[in-house]
């Protein structure tokens, strides 16, 4: 490439695609180096996406082979499940919004290239293709490489019996006995699709709770709904080692607390426990860009690291891995290198679990207010009480809203439930805008919808819910 570019984006995920968009909308001229033949990073490819469209399909198989649609009137029979369909539908959904990001690309005027980039030198990144190296210059370089899976110290991932994430979405069958290591997000996610699938599965957490960082009640009750459906837990325990042998895997544990070491098995185990920043090959040494405790690149307000010109967004800074996070990220970056007011509100990040029921969060959690000695006010409401999730058949869990004592500012809304996901944003509108639970409360929702119990939880902090 000739020509120097307004902007070079290394890694093509949600921040890094976003923020090349965003550019070519400022009328940047943008290069985007991506080592996959597809754009979308982990989060479309193997993460965020294909993951959903297996929580989908598994969710449909088993209310078909649950009996639960016999009591609707609705009469199927014994459903086949055919994994192999189910895969392919998930492959077609992929390459179809990875398309949608090249036809994007090509709109904006994006150069892609596609190969591995290397930072030699403020404004100069070397990019290593099929066809050998080339040197690109620009005055801003974006780095958006993203994460990868943690591993654990003597448990080797060979994405065949011990799988990361990524073997977890593309097992040929269904396993008899899945162990998952880690009880996060993703840990959950996948011990769903494949109980629904039919296997037999084991959570293994080293912490005595699921979900870390999580409202606890909201948790509590997780666990107890994901407990019904057939999943066990195994709280505050290790697992220190997993050998595989031509039978499956067998396991070696010890309790977190100290204790006797036990053995467990399984056919298949899935290694869960977090991701660590994507920083290996950039060349952050040889320029003297330093590493904070946790691997990832230092930044400031501007999203600047130590190295004039060099930027970074997304998982490999600061905060939660979330993809709309980084794609929050890029857009402020790419605006602020504009001349304009980018900003990240940082407070009010949902997270969303995308289970049956779903789990969303905003804000405080009780535990976070009472560690701050901050006087707090409490709304819950169930969905049981809920018309529209009585109607569609998903009573489980609850709203809760969290306002201050003294002002009724909101300061977290926590949901489990049926489209929680969903549901959350109402949430996360109000608090960016600094709304009382009164002023949610005192706001017309439509009837009858899920999002009702939302204004319900705002009256009972005042204990004044209608329903209950």
């Amino acid at each position: 490439m000739a020509e120097a570019m307004d902007l070079i984006v290394i890694g093509a995920g949600p921040g890094g695609y976003v923020a090349a968009i965003r550019a070519a909308q400022l009328g940047m001229s943008v290069a985007v180096v991506e080592k996959r033949s597809t754009l979308g990073g982990t989060c479309l490819n193997v993460g965020c996406i294909p993951s959903k469209a297996l929580l989908n399909a598994s969710e449909k198989f088993h209310e078909a082979a649950s009996g639960e649609l016999e009591g609707m009137g609705i009469s199927l029979g014994k459903p086949k499940l055919n994994l192999g369909t189910m895969m392919e539908a998930k492959d077609k959904i992929v390459s179809g919004l990875t398309g949608g990001i090249d036809h994007l690309f090509r709109k904006n005027g994006i150069t892609r290239i596609e190969g591995t980039g290397r930072i030699t030198a403020p404004g100069s990144v070397v990019v290593t293709t099929a066809k050998g190296e080339e040197t690109l210059t620009s005055d801003h370089i974006l780095i958006a490489t993203g994460s990868e899976a943690t591993g654990l110290k003597g448990i080797t991932i060979d994405e065949k019996q011990i799988v990361s994430s990524t073997g977890a979405l593309a097992l040929t069958k269904v396993p008899k006995r899945l162990v998952v290591i880690g009880a996060g997000y993703i840990g959950l996610e996948m011990a769903t699709v494949w109980r629904r699938l039919g296997a037999e599965v084991e959570v293994v957490e080293y912490l005595p709770r699921i979900l870390p960082g999580m409202d606890q009640e909201i948790a509590t009750k997780f666990k107890t709904i994901l407990e019904k459906d057939g999943i066990s837990f195994r709280l505050g325990a290790a697992v220190t080692s997993a050998k595989t042998n031509k039978s499956g895997v067998v396991l070696d544990l010890e309790p977190a607390g100290g204790g006797d070491a036990e053995k467990i098995t399984a056919d298949t185990v899935l290694v869960a426990v977090g991701r660590k920043a994507n920083t290996d090959g950039l060349g952050l040494d040889a320029i003297g860009l330093e590493l904070d405790e946790r691997g990832r690149i230092p930044v400031d307000e501007d999203f600047e690291t130590a190295i004039p010109g060099v930027y970074a967004i997304g998982d490999v800074i600061a905060g939660p891995m979330l993809a709309h996070k980084a794609e929050e990220d890029g857009v402020a970056a790419v605006e602020i290198m504009a001349g304009m007011a980018g900003h990240v509100d940082y407070d009010h990040v949902p997270g969303i679990v995308y289970t049956a029921p779903e789990v969303a969060t905003i804000g405080k959690t009780e535990e976070q207010l009472k560690d701050a000695g901050i006087s707090y006010k409490k709304g819950v409401f169930p969905f049981l009480a809920n018309s529209r999730a009585r109607a569609v058949g998903h009573g489980d869990g609850f709203v809760k809203i969290l306002a201050d004592s003294t002002t009724d500012r909101v300061l977290g809304v926590h949901i489990i439930g049926h489209e929680a996901g969903t549901i959350i944003h109402e949430c996360a509108t109000a608090m960016v805008f600094g709304a009382s639970s009164e002023d949610i409360a005192r706001t017309c929702h439509g009837h009858p919808t899920l999002n009702e119990a939302v204004k319900e939880a705002a009256l009972a902090v005042d204990g004044r819910a209608i329903h209950i």
